[in-house]
């Protein structure tokens, strides 16, 4: 708990170089693009339009029920494609961040917790775009905003912390063992077909104990919680406390564990350079 409890001082403490360093990030990662940080944008639509054509048309997926209401798959897709883009780039993003970062590191002195958290920050600013836009198309659409919105709010600081906690393991594994990063990034690939993204997990409603399972994914948790926010279904953290508690049991956890493994392993990044 000491490690976590130190970790987490260390992210609040430097938040403000975090936020500086964020914004840097972001701009150097486009500065040789022509479209410089428009391709931050075009690229997740270019996704969704792909997916929506593939799943939508050519497989003709049916309309998904949301609070007793018939959804158009596409605009159910909406809801929670660009939350799994964010949560992607920034866990992948995130593994590489300290061992991509060696040299620098070796030349500066600020706390190396901060790394994935301003990497993960750089892509924040991405999805909050993001959700500005899904907003204005589900107006087009007929979903008006409404008081749910308001719970977007606790879902994309949910979010944030998943990523942080994740990445606080992934950075550290990947910087001794530069492969897992490979693994880890064919793994989240998968994730997408296995969260509901994609499909919705109640098809599995004949085979309970699978479909309880896949529920364990606390990715599963955030996108149904936008989904809810977006059509105005219901306060899922709410409704849905035990999952709420279960939830945050599992960041926390995930949370300790990467702390610990962070603490312990920082002081010999330098040596794998």
């Amino acid at each position: 708990m000491k490690n976590t409890t130190l970790v987490i001082k260390e992210i609040i403490s430097n938040f403000y170089l975090i936020k500086r360093l964020s914004i840097y990030e972001l701009k150097s990662n486009n500065k040789n693009n022509y479209l410089g940080m428009a391709w931050e944008i075009l690229n997740p639509v270019i996704q969704i339009l792909i997916y929506g054509f593939v799943f939508g048309l050519l497989l003709q997926r049916s309309d998904t029920t949301m609070g007793g209401e018939p959804v158009p798959f596409f605009s159910w897709l909406l809801g929670a494609f660009f939350v799994w883009t964010f949560f992607y780039q920034s866990t992948i993003q995130g593994s590489k961040s300290i061992y991509s970062r060696l040299r620098m590191l070796s030349k500066m002195n600020f706390p190396m917790s901060i790394i994935p958290s301003y990497v993960i920050f750089s892509q924040l600013y991405v999805h909050l775009i993001m959700i500005g836009i899904s907003v204005v198309i589900y107006q087009f659409m007929g979903y008006y905003i409404n008081i749910y919105y308001l719970q977007l709010i606790y879902f994309v600081f949910a979010t944030i912390c998943l990523i942080v906690a994740i990445s606080l393991i992934t950075s550290t594994i990947s910087t001794i063992v530069r492969d897992f990063h490979m693994l880890l990034n064919s793994t989240l690939r998968m994730f997408l077909y296995l969260s509901g993204v994609l499909w919705p997990l109640s098809k599995l409603s004949e085979v309970p104990w699978l479909m309880d399972i896949m529920k364990l994914n606390p990715l599963y948790y955030i996108v149904e919680g936008y989904r809810a926010a977006y059509f105005g279904t219901e306060w899922y953290f709410i409704t849905n406390w035990e999952y709420t508690i279960y939830f945050w049991i599992v960041v926390l956890l995930i949370l300790f564990i990467g702390s610990r493994m962070h603490m312990k392993f920082r002081r010999h990044f330098i040596d794998f350079l």
